[in-house]
């Protein structure tokens, strides 16, 4: 029988999110961001594009040694964070770091309802490396 993981901000939606999905699917949350802007101008490299340098929130470890054996049990990981610029941010840090920039789906939805839920696992998408950059 195969397993999805379902990740969103908070594990308020999970209860929810695991009703209406059953019995295959699993939902956890990253609590918010899970990578930090490193500290101080090093974490700039100026050289390269300004490209940032991103660092595990200390707080944030347990979290993501959690999610990190989902995603190895899971058949497919959806990335269900909040569908705003910070939410497509957590998606991609979370990607990056559980290694499934190229095979975790982009799911989002504005309630919390089966219908709402169901439509957006039925039509993933990618992470949106424009809104990702605005961030």
């Amino acid at each position: 029988m195969p397993l999805y993981l379902v990740i969103v901000e908070s594990p308020a939606k999970c209860k929810k999110i695991e009703g209406f999905l059953g019995k295959n699917y699993v939902c956890k949350a990253s609590y918010g961001h899970v990578m930090e802007l490193g500290k101080g101008l090093e974490c700039i490299d100026i050289n390269n594009h300004f490209t940032p340098t991103y660092q595990v929130i200390p707080s944030k470890r347990n979290v993501l040694k959690e999610l990190k054996t989902w995603t190895a049990k899971a058949d497919e990981v959806y990335l269900a964070s909040d569908p705003d610029r910070e939410g497509e941010a957590i998606a991609y840090s979370l990607a990056k770091y559980l290694g499934i920039l190229k095979t975790g789906h982009r799911i989002s939805f504005n309630e919390i309802t089966k219908t709402a839920v169901t439509e957006a696992i039925q039509r993933p998408t990618r992470i949106n490396m424009d809104i990702y950059h605005a961030q």
